[in-house]
């Protein structure tokens, strides 16, 4: 098979020439740096947005919780029709440098800017600033994140190198969630020491976003294929909806996601309120998303040894277990829980690494049966399950919350009922979220083999015109 990665510099004709994502040719390691940069700068754009930001504009800019809730309301309600379209549009374009590439280098300087004006805002920033960057920031965000992570699952065809893709890309993602945790904390305290580790973080976040997407763009190939979409929004979204493994993953990955995101979402309380040390917040997250990156080759290994979708099902198995012991943490029981937040930390590696690697295998089971290629469309559906179960999240059990009389004020006394529906809220919905996607991929119809099946007959389609061409 001829391989799809370039020996020359520039490429050679017979590189130029390659149809498809080859099945069986190892990514090599330069590239595959190369290719993973970019993720640092869009992870540390990405916490901030949903946990410092919102702070930030309410407590130090002096925005209304409302006017701050509406802003971010109308930026996912933007995000609804945002997605799908530019993944649409990034599946049907056939640019000469190739549609994931083009989109991706086109939507660099939006993102950047966006992100520089929402981090460096004016001393008189309001509503309609944080709305107006925050739509443009979707759309620059979107436009690098969807062919970025479409871009990554076509590199490779085979079952275990798009593990090894996808866990090398999620691992610089940890690191740019630890770098986004840190940065704007390390500066200083209160609102100037914060203003300014946020405008720090925003120049860092726009030098990386240009200097690492424009290195990836320059160096990382991006192999050609005719399976282009050529179909209208509607057929493509018929399409996904009739592929049988694309729901039970996308269900599974919902349900997972809203698992991790409720615990996330009541983790500094948990901290602050349950344990009693909110001045351990900060190093309880950073040992947790540090422990993340430890996860990811444990996860590829894990994957190895049986299988993607079996191992994240066991990896979740376990965290339900560990999750099960968080009632018995109590008032100043900092070291229990910090080795709590390092084996789940763990097994996060699990669920940044293995569901995008077993997208990509999804994605074959349309192109083998349609003949053409919609990751963009697929990833843009993945992206939008992220932010919604985000959104679920927080609005479920803020609510839950103040129906139990919980004070979410810093330094507010709460009483033992209060309490107990915090720490319930914490474990119980999350454990049984996770044995629900467990159900759903156990049995998962997606193994090796059968991907391995799925990848010959695009590669015999894809022959097919250039046999016709030669004879």
């Amino acid at each position: 098979m001829t391989t799809c990665w370039p020996t020359t510099d520039p490429p050679s004709a017979a590189y130029r020439g390659c149809q498809v994502t080859p099945t069986r040719a190892a990514m090599p390691f330069r590239l595959l740096l190369v290719y993973a940069l970019p993720a640092i700068p869009l992870a540390a754009l990405t916490l901030p947005l949903y946990i410092i930001i919102p702070t930030y504009y309410t407590e130090t800019l002096g925005l209304s919780l409302g006017a701050v809730g509406a802003a971010l309301l109308v930026m996912r309600v933007f995000d609804a029709v945002n997605d799908p379209l530019i993944g649409w549009f990034a599946d049907r374009w056939r640019p000469a440098m190739g549609r994931r590439r083009a989109v991706f280098a086109l939507s660099l300087p939006l993102c950047a800017t966006a992100a520089l004006m929402l981090f460096w805002p004016p001393a008189d920033a309001g509503v309609f600033y944080l709305g107006g960057w925050g739509m443009v920031l979707s759309i620059g965000f979107t436009g690098a994140m969807l062919p970025y992570t479409a871009w990554g699952a076509e590199l490779a065809g085979d079952y275990a190198e798009r593990a090894r893709i996808a866990g090398f890309r999620e691992s610089l993602t940890l690191a740019g969630t630890l770098i986004a945790i840190a940065l704007p904390f390390a500066i200083g305290f209160g609102a100037a020491g914060e203003a300014g580790g946020l405008a720090v973080l925003g120049m860092a976040v726009a030098a990386g976003l240009v200097g690492f997407g424009g290195l990836a763009v320059g160096v990382v190939p991006e192999p050609v294929d005719h399976t282009v979409s050529t179909g209208s929004l509607r057929m493509g979204l018929a399409r996904m909806a009739a592929n049988a493994p694309f729901r039970r993953l996308i269900a599974a990955y919902f349900l997972n996601g809203l698992a991790n995101g409720i615990p996330a979402t009541l983790f500094l309380y948990f901290v602050a309120t349950r344990i009693g040390m909110p001045d351990m917040r900060g190093p309880l997250l950073f040992v947790y998303f540090l422990a993340g990156i430890g996860g990811v080759p444990l996860a590829l290994w894990a994957a190895r040894r049986t299988s993607k979708h079996r191992a994240w099902c066991l990896a979740m198995l376990v965290n339900c277990a560990i999750f099960s012991l968080v009632p018995l943490i109590g008032p100043g029981d900092v070291a229990a829980f910090a080795a709590i937040c390092v084996v789940t930390g763990l097994l996060l590696g699990f669920d940044l690494s293995l569901p995008p690697a077993i997208q990509a295998d999804v994605i074959d089971v349309d192109t083998a049966g349609s003949g053409e290629q919609r990751s963009g469309a697929y990833f843009a559906a993945w992206s939008l399950t992220t932010k919604l179960s985000l959104a679920v999240g927080v609005g479920t059990v803020f609510p839950l919350l103040g129906l139990a009389g919980f004070d979410a004020a810093a330094g507010a006394a709460n009483d033992e009922g209060a309490i107990g529906a915090l720490v319930a809220l914490y474990v119980w919905p999350p454990i049984a979220l996770k044995l629900a996607a467990i159900a759903l991929m156990w049995r998962f119809p997606l193994d090796r083999d059968e991907q391995a099946a799925l990848r010959r007959t695009i590669e015999e389609r894809s022959a097919r015109p250039r046999a016709a061409l030669k004879a």
